[in-house]
């Protein structure tokens, strides 16, 4: 053995660490992968070891490794051996790697349960931290079903730092496990109360985020938050609480009356930019017609835009887009200082500010503000917010089906100088469908379109190198198309003919060719039916000639479909021409081809269109390929590129011209100047600036084609008007209109003594200039009215946690309790069969009985004489239990309302008393129950108390309460109710009970969990509890070390309401029962005064609250039936004890139920009417039981251990649970 643990200790030497993996990898970069693939199989090999440091050591390893992307779920089940260690920091690193790879997916999870719930019970504050903490990484619905009521029962924990964890691990196990919400709301409620402000502040936090996506279950929680955010110093949770105020006010305008004093002393002395921020947005959501408020906060939110700081401008920017939905004229008012933001050097500033200007836009102003929107365009210079300023501008003007436009051949002239504004563009196609829109669906304005589109189309030679520089060049397919389509209202159709077969336009591009080939005919038609309704067939015959001769060019195009449409046109052609030799009139004919009005179409007309029945669109047309089709492009696919690359025949690659070149060197530059990242030294921006316009480009032009002027200032082209113009126009008709109106209220107003000022933001209806009638988009046939194929459903966590917080609670909505395992052999199994059907039958028979009687008896002996084993399947309307459910809801709804109806005469505080005051809630371990089920009217309290008989039959049926985190209930052939809680002490205010648990890990200490009960109507605060210390047995205290030192509870008592609380104490010896004195003093409050009581006690504690209940868990390596087999036979056990008792007809398995509930033993092994138990103490003495049934009624125990003195003690308190 000496040698095996020698031999250990020299391997160990030589492991890596992490150190050394680090190192190694580093000094492996050249061959890094092969390098860490060796270290994984010695990672491997280490994991295989029993020692745990080496295990650990290999985890902690992986870890790294799994942060450089590579998978260790292989190591899964290593990870969890190494959780389990008794040894902190194995334990920390074992964590750590689960919340790195494990997820929701992990098949091994299911071996963690009893682990971490272990760990969460663990006397040791780190290692329930740990598990929290790495339970929040991977938390499943599973775990958080079987770990709701420990994560529940540490909400009462007596340290903060547990209290804290278990509140914020709680979110996740809602999310998760959503059934949980309504039993542990009421223990998250009280945590809004703790002393601890970390607790205080988790609570806070994880409600506000429940609350985030279901504000309307947590109304009633609407007072305590209140008297919280008046009475808390900390910012953080300042904002939480307002934040969740901003999602309550628009469900309960009431309550934002009630909040307008409070935020407004925020808004006006905090200096925390957070909190006013916040304050800012809850009155922007629920004080909407509170003026004065809105005002308060604009004028805020102006300092903040005015501020250096761009975080705090941003946010005033986007708070103050917020209130312009509600409060328009309230913006309007800074529209100076938004404007202003347009010079911002950020560009996000810069684009919050534009969403600004899209709310303020006005009928009155919208001239004005496109005006300064498009003096920002020609100054900009970067591409983006460029083009940015152009969608916005569009988008402005267009919005609501152009409601802010009162004039749209100012609008028409607006998207022309935006062509021509120099500066590349991407939303050439956006104004080219913009002119089109509107030359399309407004009647009036067509013809005013028209003649200024064929002002564009005649001087496309000038203009069109600039609309090439701008990406613009579309505009010139919304210009042929409008003058074809409205031919008629055109004044020179002979010109534009002209201007539109210059030898320019073949270096348009194909789609524009094809435009402007199908318009020309439209043009020509309207041409012909002029020149023949004056006569004049030689104008007509010219015309022809001309576009034979000119569009014969056209054939010669690269674009296959543009020569398909030439040479239609020119067959076309030549057939007038014939007819016309003959002098013969075509002109009508040939109209009749382009008659009929085309009109808009909606957007999604295509998605509205309903698919005919029995088409599948999903379905083949045709056969499917096979599977040899498909492979075979794949292996011709390697051959064609190689042919492409690297044949000698392949076509050589199209080099690159030096007009080309230069103009990709200029857009460079350009991009370069106006990238404010680029770094360039003083020459280069001396060339940039040199070669700023485009002059050297132009001056290089191929002197074949048509000349044309490129030059950095727009030319006047005549027959286009500009914007400013129009501009001029309204300001002078609002200054006329001005004048007229406080002219007539001078006249109206002479004989009062009082002038009223008219506002100039005083929104008036302005006329438009041309009466606007817009053509409506048309749709299919049989198209779905609404948009419903937009609308994605998605699975929402939040849900399922929709629920209503305040009913109290039903039996079937209880948390689930662990149960304890029983081992037994085959032929018991059966015998438990036969005992449970046979168990049936007798019930059925006595539920019958009991219904017969039930008819006579009346409802008050009902509640009395009920088993507490069976549940009540029916129950009547009348009962006062229903009547107190339904009333429990209304009186909170009640509260609430009380409390908001007097905001005024009542103070926070006073009005979170008077909530609290009314609940008739029982609370046990944080889950609210019906006062019925714990006690009986004050009416039956006082008959009992006279009536000795009549207590002791209620206490028998009396609903048992147990412990949520550590109580285990066996599982047998009958319902069984056992409670480990026991009567401390009780007066006629309060009620003490409790229970001891124990941890192998702590040898000298023990916890008692202490029950406090208000039996009370009145509020019962400043508990301390206090234990007059013996020589063996001390109460640690936190305040001191002083015995006389109380300890303070940390929680009150509302009336009729019951809470837990833990107490530690330490030990030295554990083989003998331990007496000692206590006192509990409480502070009891009514509505008159405040009085303190106290209540005496003795506390026993017998032996069996020493030992620790052995649980079968995968962590052994072999069987347990064989380790205690090896125990007793090994000589560790020699102390003997025996005691035979009589049973009194009581069944084995209720026996061994008793004996493993409250000795906290665990079945080894059921064989017959034999039974081997076990359990050791905390300081590590055994504990082994032989239970027999004997044939005449009696149950003999026979023990063994290695302490004489707690096996005695052991026995004693065995044989009195038998008896009992």
């Amino acid at each position: 053995m000496a040698l095996k643990n020698v031999k250990r200790s020299i391997d160990r030497i030589f492991d890596k660490n992490l150190q050394d993996l680090v190192r190694g990898i580093r000094n492996h970069k050249e061959n890094e992968v092969n390098y860490i693939s060796q270290c994984i199989d010695e990672i491997k090999v280490e994991l295989k070891q029993e020692n745990v440091a080496v295990k650990a050591n290999a985890v902690n390893k992986l870890i790294y490794l799994q942060m450089l992307g590579y998978d260790i779920s292989w190591a899964a089940f290593n990870i969890i051996e190494v959780m389990s260690s008794p040894k902190f920091t194995f334990k920390r690193i074992g964590y750590l790697a689960a919340s790195q790879c494990f997820h929701s997916d992990t098949d091994v999870l299911m071996l963690t349960t009893n682990m971490i719930r272990k760990d969460l019970g663990s006397q040791n504050n780190f290692d329930a931290g740990i598990a929290i903490n790495g339970l929040s990484c991977f938390m499943t619905t599973d775990l958080a079903r079987d770990l709701a009521n420990d994560i529940l029962a540490l909400m009462s924990s007596i340290r903060p730092y547990t209290r804290k964890r278990a509140v914020l691990i709680s979110y996740k196990i809602f999310l998760c496990y959503p059934e949980a919400l309504r039993p542990a709301f009421p223990r998250l409620k009280e945590k809004l109360e703790d002393p601890d402000s970390g607790v205080q502040s988790a609570a806070v936090n994880v409600i506000c985020e429940l609350a985030r996506k279901n504000p309307k279950n947590y109304l009633s929680l609407a007072p305590i938050f209140f008297k919280l955010m008046t009475s808390s110093t900390n910012n953080w949770v300042l904002i939480k609480i307002i934040k969740l105020f901003g999602a309550l006010t628009p469900l309960e305008p009431r309550l934002g009356k009630k909040l307008i004093e409070p935020l407004t002393n925020l808004i006006h002395n905090t200096s925390a930019m957070s909190l006013l921020y916040e304050c800012i947005n809850t009155v922007i959501q629920g004080m909407q017609s509170h003026g004065s408020s809105i005002q308060l906060c604009v004028q805020k939110l102006r300092i903040l835009i005015e501020d250096s700081d761009q975080n705090l401008k941003y946010l005033g920017l986007l708070a103050m887009s917020r209130i312009l939905k509600t409060h328009p004229k309230a913006v309007q008012s800074h529209k100076d200082l938004i404007l202003q933001c347009l010079d911002d050097k950020d560009e996000s500033i810069r684009l919050r500010a534009l969403d600004l200007l899209f709310g303020m836009v006005s009928k009155k102003n919208l001239m004005e503000i496109i005006k300064k929107l498009m003096i920002h365009v020609e100054k900009t210079e970067g591409t983006q917010y460029r083009d940015e300023l152009l969608s916005k501008i569009i988008e402005i003007c267009s919005q609501n089906n152009y409601q802010y436009i009162t004039n749209f051949e100012w609008y028409i002239t607006v998207l022309v100088e935006l062509t021509r504004m120099d500066g590349a563009s991407r939303h050439g196609s956006l104004i080219s469908s913009q002119l089109l829109d509107v030359a399309i669906r407004v009647k009036t304005i067509r013809e005013f379109a028209a003649n200024q589109m064929a002002a564009m189309l005649e001087n496309a030679h000038a203009i069109s190198g600039q609309l090439r520089r701008n990406g613009m060049q579309e505009v010139l397919f919304a210009a042929a198309y409008i003058c074809g389509e409205f031919a008629e209202l055109i004044e020179k159709p002979d010109s534009l003919i002209h201007a539109m077969l210059r030898p320019r336009v073949m270096t348009l591009p194909a789609n524009i060719q094809c435009v402007y080939l199908q318009n020309i005919m439209k043009v020509f038609a309207i041409a012909l039916i002029q020149a023949e309704e004056e006569e004049d067939n030689e104008r007509a015959l010219n015309l022809t000639r001309v576009l034979l001769e000119k569009l014969s060019l056209f054939l010669q195009s690269s674009y296959i479909e543009v020569q398909e449409r030439a040479s239609s046109t020119l067959s076309i052609l030549k057939y007038i021409e014939k007819l016309q030799v003959k002098e013969s009139l075509v002109a009508e004919e040939f109209s009749i081809l382009f008659k009929g009005e085309l009109n808009p179409v909606a957007p999604k007309a295509q998605r509205k269109v309903p698919v005919p029945e029995g088409l599948d669109l999903d379905a083949w047309i045709n056969d499917p390929p096979s599977s040899s089709e498909d492979e075979q492009p794949e292996e011709e696919f390697p051959k064609k590129i190689y042919d492409e690359l690297y044949s000698p025949t392949r076509e050589k690659r199209k080099e690159m011209s030096p007009e080309e070149i230069k103009k990709r060197k200029e857009e460079r530059l350009q991009e370069q100047a106006s990238n404010p990242h680029y770094l360039m030294n003083k020459k280069q921006e001396k060339k940039t600036e040199a070669a700023d316009g485009y002059q050297k480009l132009d001056a290089e032009v191929d002197p074949g084609l048509a000349g044309e002027l490129n030059i950095s200032v727009p030319l006047h082209v005549p027959g286009l008007p500009s914007s400013e113009r129009y501009l001029r126009m309204e300001q002078d008709r609002q200054r006329r209109a001005q004048a007229e109106k406080t002219v007539k209220k001078r006249h109206k107003k002479r004989g009062k003594k009082k002038f009223v000022h008219v506002s100039e933001d005083e929104e008036e209806d302005i006329a438009p200039t041309h009466a606007v009638d817009i053509v409506q988009e048309e749709m299919p046939e049989g198209a779905a009215k609404t948009d419903s194929e937009n609308e994605t459903t998605k699975d929402d966590p939040y849900r399922a946690l929709d629920m209503d917080l305040d009913s109290p609670l039903t039996p079937s909505e209880t948390l689930p309790r662990p149960r304890h395992h029983e081992v037994r052999s085959k032929p018991d199994e059966e015998k438990v069969v036969k005992e449970k059907k046979q168990k049936k039958k007798h019930k059925k028979k006595e539920v019958k009985k009991h219904k017969k009687k039930s008819r006579k008896a009346p409802t008050e002996s009902l509640l009395v004489e009920e088993p507490a084993n069976e549940q009540v399947s029916e129950v009547t309307q009348n009962t006062p239990d229903t009547i107190e459910k339904k009333e429990n809801k209304a009186e909170a709804k009640d509260d609430l309302s009380f409390w908001l109806s007097n905001s005024d005469a009542v103070s926070a505080p006073e009005a979170a008393k008077k909530v609290e005051g009314p609940e008739k809630v029982v609370q046990v371990n944080g889950i609210e129950e019906d006062e019925d089920d714990h006690e009986v009217a004050p009416a039956k309290e006082k008959k009992k108390h006279k009536k000795k008989k009549d207590k002791k039959e209620t206490k028998k049926h009396k609903k048992k309460h147990h412990n949520v985190n550590d109580t285990v209930e066996m599982e047998a052939s009958s319902n069984l109710q056992l409670s480990s809680y026991k009567l401390l002490g009780e007066n006629k205010e309060i009620k003490l009970e409790f229970e001891t648990r124990s941890s192998s890990r702590e040898e000298k200490k023990i916890v008692v969990s202490c029950l406090f009960e208000n039996l009370t109507e009145n509020h019962i605060k400043n508990i301390e509890f206090n234990i007059l210390d013996t020589l063996n047995t001390r109460l640690v205290r936190t305040g001191g070390e002083n015995s006389h030192d109380a300890v303070p509870i940390p929680f009150s008592l509302p009336a009729l309401s019951r809470n837990e609380c833990q107490l530690q104490l330490t030990a030295s010896s554990v083989t003998m029962p331990q007496r000692m004195r206590g006192t509990v003093t409480y502070m009891v409050q009514d509505q008159e005064h405040t009085k303190q009581e106290k209540l005496d006690f003795k506390l026993h504690l017998p032996c069996s609250a020493y030992l620790v209940t052995t649980p079968f868990s995968s962590v052994f390596l072999f069987s347990f039936s064989n380790h205690f087999t090896k125990l007793l036979t090994s000589g560790d056990v020699p102390d003997k004890a025996s005691v035979k008792v009589d049973s009194k007809g009581i069944p084995l398995d209720h026996v061994l139920q008793k004996l493993c509930f409250f000795l906290k033993l665990s079945v080894v092994e059921q064989v017959g009417d034999s039974a081997s138990l076990y359990s050791s103490s905390i300081q590590h003495h055994h504990i082994c039981l032989l239970v027999k049934a004997a044939a005449n009624g009696f149950i003999s125990v026979d023990g063994k251990s290695n302490n004489a003195s707690l096996l005695s003690n052991i026995m004693d308190q065995a044989k009195e649970i038998v008896q009992g």
